[in-house]
């Protein structure tokens, strides 16, 4: 009974892996005409605004790149050498909002991407993020006393090898310091021209409003797709009310949503946090199939793949949702970028997410 439950589960990871390619073959040929059309997505119309008044920031395509996964916690660590080309690769195709923090690594991204972005690094937007003690190299806890932001500040702009941040999140919220004091902090270091904008990942609505009323945030970073749906209504209403942009980080669920990862994809523990996530169990991987494979068929249709999909989809539900896909690959940088020029019809759009809203999604996120 076991040999032959593996074998049918064998066979249904076939049959996605086989709708994905034929999603990525198909959004091959419908993208090049489209790239000739739009000069490789330089799309004026596809540009979206973060914050607002003077706290804004316009970000090229309506999505930026996430640089994490470069140099940390997706099981392998690429070489120096190929990532730094990735960076300014992005940069020549209009990319203009890269994201990085100190945790990253640690450290080790901060520096990656600070040695990529120095040829234009005037005409960028540069995004990291304080908020944990990191101890012989180890992350240790939560950390956003003010003189620690300050010190983390310091280090990071070393590392970056710039005199500004453009846009600095709180990574997480500590419940030892109040939001009003991180706050506070922040527009300190914006007076003192070493930050230019705040913003917060994975709050909430509470310590959002506390947080604005103290410095307005330009944007709220916290983990978005259609397969974790968290944020919408309180997070996404709080963010519309208050001018507040957002930013999803993990838009393609960190490949899961592309079919790339299947039920005996193994994760180096030292450096993949997917090993520890609910939801990348072979069980959960599994029962959640039915939703790859609506998104597969959805993209397969209409020449997308199904990550093009996924980001499509996170661009439909606001016009100022800018996600952040991180990759490794400069082909996979390309079709994250071909999806700002799918637009869903009123029709497509309603169908497809009551689709996705029918099927249980099996493993809490974290």
């Amino acid at each position: 009974m076991k040999e032959q439950n593996r074998r049918s589960f064998l066979k249904a990871g076939a049959t996605l892996s086989a709708s994905v390619i034929a999603g990525s073959a198909m959004g091959a040929v419908s993208n090049e005409k489209k790239s000739e059309k739009n000069d490789s997505l330089n799309m004026k119309t596809s540009d979206r605004t973060l914050g607002t008044g003077q706290h804004s920031l316009r970000i090229n395509h309506g999505m930026g790149l996430g640089c994490m996964g470069m140099s940390w916690h997706r099981t392998y660590i690429p070489d120096r050498k190929p990532m730094i080309e990735l960076i300014r690769k992005a940069y020549d195709m209009n990319v203009n909002f890269f994201d990085t923090a100190e945790a990253y690594g640690p450290w080790r991204n901060e520096e990656l991407v600070g040695e990529a972005i120095q040829p234009f690094r005037k005409k960028i937007i540069l995004c990291s993020k304080f908020g944990f003690n990191i101890q012989d190299g180890k992350l240790s806890g939560l950390n956003s006393k003010p003189a620690h932001i300050k010190e983390v500040v310091e280090q990071s702009l070393k590392r970056l090898k710039t005199d500004y941040i453009d846009l600095l999140y709180q990574h997480r919220i500590d419940p030892t310091v109040p939001i009003e004091e991180v706050a506070g902090t922040v527009k300190d270091l914006i007076k003192e021209g070493k930050v230019l904008h705040f913003g917060l990942s994975e709050a909430d609505p509470v310590n959002i409003r506390k947080a604005h009323a103290v410095h307005p945030l330009t944007a709220l970073q916290t983990e978005y797709s259609l397969i974790t749906r968290d944020p919408e209504e309180a997070i996404l209403n709080t963010c519309e009310e208050l001018g507040i942009g957002f930013v999803p980080y993990s838009p393609i669920s960190r490949a899961l949503l592309t079919g790339y990862i299947n039920p005996l994809t193994k994760y180096v523990a030292d450096n993949d946090n997917r090993d520890t996530l609910p939801r990348y169990t072979p069980e959960a991987v599994t029962a959640n199939w039915p939703l790859l494979e609506t998104i597969a068929a959805f993209g397969n249709q209409r020449g997308f793949t199904a990550a093009q999909v996924s980001l499509a989809w996170l661009l439909a539900q606001k016009p100022w949702i800018v996600p952040i896909p991180g990759t490794t690959k400069q082909a996979h940088l390309q079709e994250n970028l071909w999806a700002a020029g799918f637009e869903f019809s009123k029709e497509d759009l309603k169908s497809f997410t009551e689709q996705i809203a029918a099927i249980k999604i099996t493993g809490a996120r974290n």
